[in-house]
């Protein structure tokens, strides 16, 4: 039970992934993903998504232009800037003018609230920094219906001088800014610090207040929801947390945490359970696809592994789970290793639809094999597809649609400018047919071996040509043998809406890929066969 009492306002999410979270190292969005992103965003609840910062670059300015024909739900455009430069006047201030160019639904401005920020980083006086932050909301004020300040360095500015740090807030609210939202910018406050000074703030609030929390000591979702539970209406983050230097508050958790856990409504229960589907959407839109760790939509978040664990979440998943997975969108998940005991075997033959062969006589051995093989450097915890197939063939239910005979793989680089030339040779029969040779060209040896493969097998099953490789990791497993290291290959495949992943495991990196292609093959079609055989049944009845 929430020991949380809901506020009776209406809490407000303010997303930043297109603008803070931009400022990720390796993150780069084209226009398209943020259009993407933002859709996703609008579909999902989010009350405000702050769309870029018009005047640092002109892919965000035609980004605002974009979005003036872009049909949406309830999410506001939001602007971001700063305060005007200390030199110009606010009507003159090229950055504000941009601001109001943009003809966004809210403007979001940024002003110093540590006096060694204005002293040091802005060099000018207490004042005139004053005069700043009323000026360019009184500004912004005639050309936007609503105006966000973001309190910079708040938290520090209020350790450091907090009669100075009231005073801004008596000026921004004079001004009419509409939310003050407090910074930790450093990300260095500890929830107890935000606490107390909030608690101290409230008696002297005119208006709303909102939190936007760093993530430099892994605090920002924990001082987020420190300040929700002191009475803000406005929280500000990013979407898997991705941000400058460690990144921002991690609104994915946020929401979780304060609607399952402290009672607060911030979207609708279908739209919570969407929430795995748009930490996972951003996280591939902006080419940083693993977030497996996450908190509550990560593919970990409801994995079990150890024996034990999985005996007793299916007798009752609360032994092991916080809250039901399907509350956000995702999916309890039960790990095959050489730590599992009966009940994960149990388990994901159930999950995989081979409950038959639990009563097989080959299950026990099949078992021991499974632990040896996993023992020896496999991982078909992060392998289905080449775990079912295993099952399959130690249970002599396995059917191969081709075999491959021979493969030969040359490899040739003629100068040092060129890149390398890579062609395999293969041998393959396919049921009822005689062996054949198929030669492929690639982008290295594994290419050209995928590639040759594909020609092979695509006279007798087209469907192999939509097969697309997504992912392709590589593992040394006992690197002091140096180059004589067994080597661990996991690939993942994608067709239409299905993924899947093999693993392949040798002294010889080039024959682990194999493995792990072939199995990656065979998985598709045994799919596929499946398919056909079960709309041929129900044809039939």
């Amino acid at each position: 039970m929430s020991t949380i009492s809901p506020p009776a306002k209406k809490i407000y999410l303010f997303d930043t992934t297109l603008r803070d979270g931009a400022q990720a190292e390796s993150v780069a969005f084209t226009l398209e993903d943020k259009v993407q992103i933002f859709h996703l965003l609008d579909d999902f609840g989010v009350d405000y998504v702050e769309c870029g910062w018009p005047s640092s670059n002109p892919k965000d300015m035609e980004f605002f232009s974009r979005l003036k024909t872009t049909k949406r739900k309830k999410a506001k455009v939001t602007a971001f800037g700063s305060t005007r430069h200390p030199k110009n006047e606010a009507k003159q201030d090229a950055n504000l003018i941009q601001l109001v160019k943009t003809q966004a639904d809210v403007v979001c401005i940024f002003g110093k609230t540590w006096d060694f920020q204005v002293t040091q980083a802005l060099n000018i006086s207490l004042e005139e920094n004053l005069d700043l932050i009323f000026d360019s909301i009184v500004f912004l004020k005639k050309h936007f219906s609503e105006v966000v300040f973001d309190l910079e360095h708040f938290f520090d500015g209020y350790k450091a001088n907090f009669s100075y740090s009231e005073k801004i807030l008596k000026v921004a609210t004079q001004a009419g800014a509409d939310f003050l939202v407090f910074c930790d910018t450093n990300g260095g406050t500890l929830p107890w610090e935000v606490e107390g000074i909030i608690t101290s703030l409230q008696p002297k609030l005119e208006k709303p207040f909102g939190i936007h929390a760093h993530n430099d000591c892994e605090l920002a979702v924990s001082n987020s929801l420190s300040a929700l539970k002191l009475g803000a209406t406005m929280v500000q983050g990013t979407i898997n947390g991705f941000g400058e230097r460690c990144g921002n508050a991690n609104l994915v958790s946020i929401l979780a945490n304060a609607q399952i856990k402290m009672g607060f409504s911030l979207v609708s229960k279908e739209q919570m359970q969407k929430l795995t589907f748009l930490s996972h959407s951003v996280a591939e839109i902006a080419n940083l696809g693993d977030v497996s760790h996450q908190p509550f939509t990560g593919k970990s978040a409801f994995a079990h592994k150890g024996g034990i664990h999985v005996s007793a979440v299916n007798k009752n998943p609360s032994t092991y789970e916080h809250i039901n997975p399907v509350e956000v969108g995702n999916s309890r998940r039960v790990l095959i290793s050489e730590l599992s005991g009966n009940s994960n075997f149990v388990t994901k033959f159930h999950e995989l639809g081979l409950d038959s062969f639990l009563k097989h006589p080959h299950f026990p051995k099949t078992l021991s094999k499974l632990k040896e093989l996993e023992f020896q450097g496999y991982a078909f915890e992060g392998a289905d597809a080449s775990f079912k197939l295993f099952v399959l063939e130690e249970c002599d239910c396995r059917t191969d649609f081709f075999q491959l005979i021979s493969y030969r793989i040359m490899d040739e680089k003629r100068n040092l400018q060129e890149n390398p030339f890579s062609e395999a040779t293969v041998k393959i029969k396919i049921p009822q047919k005689e062996e054949q040779l198929f030669v492929a060209e690639g982008m290295g040896p594994v290419d050209a071996l995928s590639n040759a493969l594909k020609k092979g097998l695509s006279q007798s099953y087209p469907e192999l040509q939509k097969l697309v490789l997504v992912d392709y990791k590589v593992r040394i497993l006992d690197s002091q043998s140096g180059t004589a290291a067994k080597t661990r290959v996991l690939i993942t495949n994608h067709y239409q809406n299905q993924r899947w992943t093999t693993v392949g495991l040798s002294f010889d990196i080039i024959s682990a890929s194999l493995k792990s292609l072939l199995d990656g093959f065979q998985f598709l079609l045994l799919e596929l066969n499946s398919q056909k055989e079960n709309e041929r049944m129900q044809s039939v009845v």
